[in-house]
């Protein structure tokens, strides 16, 4: 009979908030891409972003928390030490759990959008090509040092690894921050719409030429 630990389940717990995470991500994505096809689908994706964009910059920081919590319970409860490519991952997300949530309390969304997605997509890459090296064998790697890259620590589910949870981590902040809509942004679909029309109002209003 298999022994059910604290740290199981709370390895459990985590993995099935990455593959929610995924979800979301999944569905962002196929809902950008039918709006871009259909007025009826663009009208739906605005409608999500709209409801996102208030709670978008607090759900990415309670990610980044969540995600930087879970590093330093598999160090320091778990005991099991971090190799080069999680290192470069916590680079990417230790700062994004604090620049994240002074961002949310003020409420900057235009400034978490400009400087701080190039770390949750920076970080996204290497967890990418991190967990790339533990499931493709033989695989060279860079990385040194006593702990090695291409070794799953923990296996959940048979796939789950520290770099997917990473990996989901770093693309649900990406999403979420993509999908959210600034101040700014709307000024900018406005003028859009309204060039739009003027154009085509331009367009009705010209007069054929007569031979």
């Amino acid at each position: 009979m298999a022994v059910i630990t604290s740290s199981g389940v709370i390895n459990t717990g985590y993995a099935l908030l990455a593959l929610v995470a995924d979800a979301l991500v999944v569905l962002a994505i196929v809902g950008f891409l039918a709006s871009r096809r259909s007025p009826a689908a663009r009208e739906w994706w605005g409608r999500v972003r709209d409801g996102i964009s208030p709670f978008a910059l607090q759900l990415a920081w309670i990610v980044a928390v969540l995600a930087t919590f879970g590093s330093l319970f598999l160090q320091f409860v778990e005991h099991l030490n971090p190799c080069d490519f999680c290192w470069f991952q916590r680079i990417c997300m230790y700062p994004l759990s604090l620049l994240l949530g002074i961002a949310a309390f003020r409420g900057d969304l235009q400034v978490a959008k400009r400087y701080f997605i190039g770390l949750s997509l920076v970080g996204a890459g290497l967890a990418i090509y991190h967990y790339q090296l533990e499931r493709v064998p033989y695989e060279p790697t860079v990385c040194g040092g006593t702990v090695p890259c291409n070794v799953a620590v923990i296996n959940v589910f048979g796939f789950i690894s520290v770099p997917f949870l990473s990996m989901a981590a770093f693309l649900l902040i990406s999403t979420l921050l993509l999908m959210a809509r600034s101040q700014v942004d709307d000024e900018y679909e406005e003028i859009d719409v309204i060039e739009a029309t003027g154009d085509v109002d331009s367009g009705d209003d010209a007069v054929p030429a007569t031979a």
